[in-house]
């Protein structure tokens, strides 16, 4: 997706994106389809409605990572749609099908820039320093082709010195360049980022699964450390009990819980006490947490021991509620 080369590397990747043939585009309905779920459609409604005077920067938060991408698409296409305004209704544009449509949603477009934090430093496409460096400089210079050139700026709550880097240029007016960022909750970006933005919140997924039965008593378990301190410990350090795949899926629920507190809809046990316990701030130190267990269960070619890690994870969040 990432529209960069390694072609010309003084000139940093991101400035090569803009010059350089950019990858073969993907179809552009299947890349913006995951937004057009019924459930987005107010979202969606919003978008039409910013395109007249597009504010220089939206977040999208919420909803599943593809979907927060087909998003970023979406509005890429719609700005730079060259269909006729037809009968003004809202779906009119983005047509999908002319030029501009086909590479802007398509991931293909020489004025799409997509920086992902989530990709390696060295990595095309990452949300690096460097690649912010080139970036700075080439948002001096008009689109090359369209009427808006798009940046999309990808977890950017993964990188914070890249992020601080580009503070000046979302300031500045750019009457030519909107910039997407997405996160999956806009607490974990740098308020300074968030204050700049237009925020829009995609629904939350509805059809996750309920946690299994093993999870489930894993849960119970950390509700009753987080309340009392007791218990956790002794559970853990029972050999066989706990595994990487099943600690992950206890973070994982853990993090859904989580965004459903950020959302004001605490429905389980775990939910209501970090409700009731923590305000923003913790929550924000919360989710940074789980990120930082989720990445030491998924670390190649071997995790952190799983019980090392949920040891970690359950005393932070015992200390995070006092």
């Amino acid at each position: 997706m990432a529209n960069d080369t390694t072609a010309a590397p003084k000139r940093g990747r991101a400035a090569a994106a803009a010059t350089d043939a950019p990858p073969a585009p993907q179809d552009p309905r299947e890349a913006v389809a995951p937004l057009l779920a019924h459930r987005h459609q107010r979202t969606v409604g919003h978008l039409h409605a910013l395109a007249a005077a597009p504010p220089q920067v939206v977040l999208a938060e919420g909803g599943a990572a593809p979907e927060r991408m087909a998003l970023a698409l979406y509005w890429a296409a719609l700005l730079n749609c060259e269909a006729p305004d037809g009968d003004g209704t809202e779906g009119a544009r983005p047509c999908l099908a002319c030029p501009s449509c086909l590479r802007m949603a398509g991931g293909g477009h020489r004025d799409l820039i997509v920086l992902d934090g989530n990709k390696p430093s060295a990595e095309e496409g990452s949300f690096s320093i460097d690649n912010v460096r080139a970036l700075r400089g080439l948002l001096g210079e008009p689109p090359r082709e369209a009427r808006r050139r798009v940046v999309v700026l990808v977890d950017a709550h993964t990188r914070v010195e890249a992020a601080n880097g580009l503070l000046k240029s979302l300031e500045e007016p750019r009457p030519t360049t909107c910039f997407v960022l997405l996160a999956p909750q806009r607490e974990r970006l740098l308020p300074t980022l968030v204050s700049r933005s237009f925020v829009l919140t995609l629904a939350w997924p509805t059809d996750a699964a309920p946690p299994s039965p093993a999870v489930r008593g894993w849960l119970d378990a950390l509700v009753e450390f987080i309340q009392t301190g007791g218990g956790w410990m002794e559970r853990t350090s029972r050999k066989g009990d706990l595994d990487a795949p099943l600690a992950a899926a206890v973070v994982l629920h853990c993090q859904r819980t989580l965004a459903d507190v950020l959302a004001g809809r605490a429905a389980d046990p775990l939910g209501r006490l970090l409700a009731e316990r923590m305000d923003l701030a913790r929550l924000r130190r919360c989710d940074e947490a789980l990120a930082a267990a989720q990445e030491a269960l998924s670390l190649s070619p071997s995790p952190v021991n799983p019980a090392l890690v949920m040891d970690w994870l359950a005393t932070r969040l015992f200390l995070g509620v006092r």
